[in-house]
């Protein structure tokens, strides 16, 4: 498997695993029934569980630009050193988002978000370049 596909796996999984901590989170806080159901009002969950969610829609929302980008340089044959590099950039960007996100460290959410972002004008550059 192409580097750049192993990284759209990796970083798909990590994605939809991100869920599971602030559902935990969830369960602690509310119990398992409202959890489950529709308390109105719902206990608020932790900050770091709150934030974690906040990451886990963000990186759906990117997950479709990077997976498209991937995707359509495999399909035209575009594979190089800096698509791999792009892949890998992006995938420890995200790692290094959520983490920042869920533990509130703002300048590296920041530069984490501006690295996945990058690696997304990479790919972008290669298709369009070719």
């Amino acid at each position: 498997m192409k580097t750049e596909l192993m990284y759209l796996v990796w970083v798909t999984v990590l994605t939809a695993l991100m869920w599971v901590p602030y559902v935990l989170d969830r369960m602690a806080v509310r119990g398992i029934i409202d959890t489950v159901g529709y308390p109105d009002p719902p206990k608020p969950q932790s900050p770091w569980a709150r934030r974690m969610q906040s990451a886990h829609a963000n990186a759906v929302e990117n997950l479709v630009v990077f997976a498209v980008l991937v995707l359509v340089a495999n399909a035209a044959g575009v594979s190089n050193a800096s698509t791999a590099f792009a892949a890998a950039l992006y995938f420890w960007s995200r790692v290094a988002h959520v983490l920042a996100y869920t533990l509130a460290l703002p300048w590296v959410r920041t530069l984490a978000f501006v690295g996945g972002f990058a690696a997304q004008v990479i790919f972008a550059w290669q298709l369009l370049a070719r």
